[in-house]
């Protein structure tokens, strides 16, 4: 009995090693390693990357008076580089609309699209907290359609967390569902992009006595709401110092001030990313750029583009699928039998050439 059990904790470790049928074989992709982050995101992130950011470590930070670092991103690759660096919260916004798919508002992205983009950070980032955006149109109409909005989230997007914007009374009452429904809920308050059809645009708020209190008096209904925490956006520093000292939950700012109990700003502004005309409209101008990764990345592609037309991209280095001198031979007899002379001597002089290069295999 004793064996039979040994036996079978063999098999099953044997199935555990088995790579999985989709992972790629690394004679193809054994491209570019990581880069070394440990350096650029300093000591902290590369201790605690492992230990996984929940509402609780949140909360944590806010009562030691610890800043919280938010990003929002939109995809795969921007969420590997979030996480490496250690960021606390990963904000999937719907402002993939005009930041992504080129739209002027966020009005018009959907759940479902919403729901690809969070699939792919969550695949990206495993060390931060995952907060989706609800999207406009898939909340408002009721406190039902709200929580079956936010499971899918969830479930189908894999976040840990949802957004919604604005505090009218059916959005408070949607939240009070939601978090109710036991998923937690950020809040929204000061410029709440869909919402624009009533402001008249994109426009600041708590500008005036009248709308300074109302947006304090937001953030305090969506705290009593059960919201762990309040997005603060593009409100003079003063309003914003007002709430961070009347909640007791977490403020996030983005264009708000450095009173706030955290900061958000987009993967794409913060990198100075986007030079298009386009996003240059939607740019805030209350992001710093931290880097000029736009730059980099147009004067890459334009030596691509120039490597490609003078044929010195791609060389040796990037050539690395061999076949053996014999092979090539009587790869160039098959052509010919098949009438393809030109293709023949086309794969004959690609192999000499490589031969001089030091590309091909010896003969075996």
């Amino acid at each position: 009995m004793m064996m039979m059990m040994r036996r079978a904790f063999r098999h099953l470790a044997r199935q555990q090693r088995r790579p999985l049928s989709h992972v790629p074989e690394s004679a193809v992709y054994g491209g570019p390693r990581p880069q070394d982050v440990g350096a650029a995101a300093g000591a902290g992130a590369g201790a605690g990357a492992a230990r996984r950011v929940t509402v609780t470590t949140l909360r944590g930070k806010h009562r030691r008076g610890e800043p919280i670092t938010v990003v929002t991103a939109y995809d795969y690759p921007s969420a590997v580089h979030v996480d490496s660096a250690g960021i606390d919260v990963c904000l999937v916004g719907d402002s993939a609309a005009m930041v992504v798919h080129g739209h002027d508002t966020t009005l018009p992205i959907s759940l479902d699209v919403m729901l690809e983009h969070c699939r792919a950070v969550a695949r990206g980032a495993t060390r931060p907290l995952l907060v989706g955006d609800l999207p406009f149109g898939c909340y408002e109409s009721s406190s039902t359609r709200a929580v079956d909005s936010a499971v899918r989230v969830l479930k189908e997007g894999g976040m840990d967390a949802i957004k919604l914007e604005g505090g009218a009374p059916s959005r408070i009452s949607a939240a009070k569902a939601i978090v109710e429904a036991g998923i937690a809920v950020m809040g929204h308050v000061g410029l709440t992009p869909q919402a624009i059809s009533v402001l008249g645009g994109f426009r600041p708020q708590g500008k005036t006595v009248d709308s300074a209190v109302k947006v304090v008096e937001t953030a305090l209904a969506l705290q009593e709401a059960g919201c762990f925490s309040v997005v603060l956006e593009c409100v003079p520093a003063p309003v914003a110092a007002a709430a961070t000292s009347a909640l007791q939950i977490p403020t996030i700012g983005i264009g708000a001030g450095p009173f706030c109990s955290g900061q958000v700003l987009v993967y794409h502004d913060l990198l100075g990313m986007m030079q298009h005309p386009h996003h240059a409209k939607v740019t805030p101008k209350f992001c710093k750029q931290f880097g000029n990764v736009g730059h980099v990345i147009n004067k890459a592609l334009s030596e691509y583009k120039q490597e490609v037309e003078t044929r010195s991209f791609p060389g040796p280095s990037h050539t690395p699928y061999k076949i053996a001198a014999a092979d090539v031979d009587g790869f160039a007899n098959a052509l010919q039998k098949m009438g393809l002379d030109e293709a023949a001597n086309a794969a004959a002089a690609a192999a000499e050439n490589a031969e001089k290069d030091g590309e091909l295999p010896e003969n075996k």
